[in-house]
Parts: C-alpha cells; sequence; structure tokens
C-alpha cells in the first residue's frame, strides 16, 4: 500500500513538473508588460514668447507661462505684455488713440496704506478690489478706477497690470510740452514707496532693466517724473528717487531725461 502511495505521489509530481508548470510559467510570460519595449511620452512644452514646442524639461516656468530661452523671457510678446512680469490685468484700460505715438515713460510712487509697505493692496487696488473696510483711506480711494502698466514693489518684484499698447489710466491730468492728457502718449511705471524714504536697490535694478526691455520695443523720448507733468497736483516719484541712479544703470542719455537727474 506504502508503494502505491509512494507511486501516486511521483507520478503526481512528474505530471506537474512536466505539464502543468510550463503552461504556468508561459501564461504569466505572456501577461507580463515589457516596459523595455514601449517608449517613454516626452511632456512638451509652447514657449509663450515665439510658440516653439519644446521638451519640458528644456524650458522654464513662470507665472504659469513656459519659456524656450532667456531672452524671450525678458522681452514682450505681440500682445504688450513682458515675460519677466507677473500678470495681473487690471480692467482700467482703453485704447490709444490711433495717432498716439509711445514716447514717454512716467515715474510715480504709492503705498497703500499710505506709508505702508508689503501685502497686496496695490494689486487689489489696480483691479478695483480693494475693500474699503480694512482702513479708512481705503473707504476714501476704493471707489476710483486707475491703473499703471507696471509696478516695482519694494522686494524688486514686476507686476504688469496693462499692456503697453493700451492706454492705462495713471497720469490724469497732465501735460507733457504743450501736449495734453499724457496717459495718451506715455507708459506709467509704479514704485512702491512714498518719496520720502528711499527706494531700495533691487527696485532700481528691476527699474532699469524694465526701462532697456521698454526701449527695445518703443522709441522712447522722455524719462519724467509725475510731478514733471502734473507740478500742481503730484509730488511722485519724490525727493528721494535716484534719477542718476537710473539713468546710470538704464543708460538713458541725458537728452531724454528734460528735467534733469536733480531730486525733486
Amino acid at each position: 500500500m506504502l508503494k502505491i502511495i509512494e507511486f501516486l505521489l511521483f507520478f503526481f509530481v512528474a505530471y506537474w513538473l512536466l505539464f502543468i508548470y510550463p503552461k504556468r510559467s508561459t501564461l504569466k510570460k505572456a501577461n507580463r508588460v515589457d516596459t523595455e519595449s514601449i517608449p517613454e511620452v516626452t511632456q512638451m512644452a509652447t514657449c509663450h514668447f515665439c510658440k516653439i514646442r519644446l521638451p519640458l524639461n528644456d524650458s522654464f516656468l513662470f507665472d504659469q507661462r513656459y519659456f524656450c530661452c532667456l531672452e524671450h523671457f525678458n522681452a514682450f510678446d505681440a500682445g504688450g505684455w513682458l515675460g519677466c512680469a507677473k500678470k495681473i490685468r487690471s480692467p482700467n484700460y482703453d485704447d490709444r488713440p490711433e495717432t498716439a505715438n509711445i514716447d514717454t515713460i512716467v515715474i510715480h510712487h504709492i503705498s497703500l496704506p499710505e506709508g505702508r509697505f508689503g501685502g497686496d493692496a496695490i494689486e487689489q487696488f489696480f483691479t478695483n478690489q480693494l475693500y474699503p473696510q480694512d482702513d479708512p483711506y481705503f473707504a476714501e480711494i476704493a471707489h476710483l478706477e486707475v491703473s499703471a502698466h507696471f509696478l516695482i514693489k519694494r522686494t524688486g518684484e514686476l507686476i504688469q497690470f496693462v499692456s503697453i499698447h493700451d492706454r492705462a489710466w495713471h497720469a490724469g491730468v497732465s501735460e507733457l510740452f504743450e501736449r495734453e492728457k499724457v496717459n495718451d502718449f506715455s507708459v506709467g511705471i509704479e514704485m512702491e514707496g512714498t518719496g520720502e524714504i528711499p527706494y531700495e536697490s533691487m527696485q532700481y535694478q528691476t527699474l532699469a532693466k524694465l526701462v532697456q526691455a521698454i526701449e527695445k520695443q518703443l522709441h522712447i523720448n522722455y524719462f519724467v517724473g509725475h510731478s514733471d507733468i502734473s507740478p500742481n497736483r503730484k509730488t511722485d516719484p519724490g525727493k528721494s528717487f535716484d534719477w542718476k541712479n537710473v539713468s546710470q544703470m538704464a543708460k538713458i542719455s541725458e537728452n531724454k531725461l528734460p528735467f534733469g537727474t536733480s531730486p525733486r
């Protein structure tokens, strides 16, 4: 009896090894995915400036926009938006007159609340989202619809609100060499500051790069302050603004500074 059991056990093992196990192994191999034979899928990105398609790893991302190179990152696109500026669209703009020749840059200063820096109150103000209850001064200005093309914060961060092709509402009642409505032919740049407290070195560095980028796009003849075009109303960018430093850093020629480089 024991021999019969041993024989049957031997027969079962032999049958398993010869017929069952090879089929199970083959089935497993057939079901296994051969990952080496499947090509990797390359993720692609589109350069915001030139629209070229390139591998994601060869591009870089800024403010939800991809760029293929630093040259395009530091340039204006066809819509008048600067690649290296954070884009926050303001509704406070309109079309420039068809005959307008954009040849002027106007420098301003702003702080909200007055004398305080940081936060996002300026961005809220330029997008009509300022909360009047947050500060007594906000209650006085929240209804105003104003904007600038650019804001340079104390950290050097650059924000663009309006395309340089459009007219931002920054200058108000103004005149430059018998030309009224300076908004029509100017680009407005706000510096976060008071005009009394010195501006930060990072702000000047950002301003110099911005000025150079604008000059590559537009033929600029004049660099002025808001106080130069609205002398009875405005004092910005103020006595603390270093015109000489900016002119040197941005390589602005003297003939483009009609009011000089002295503090004012």
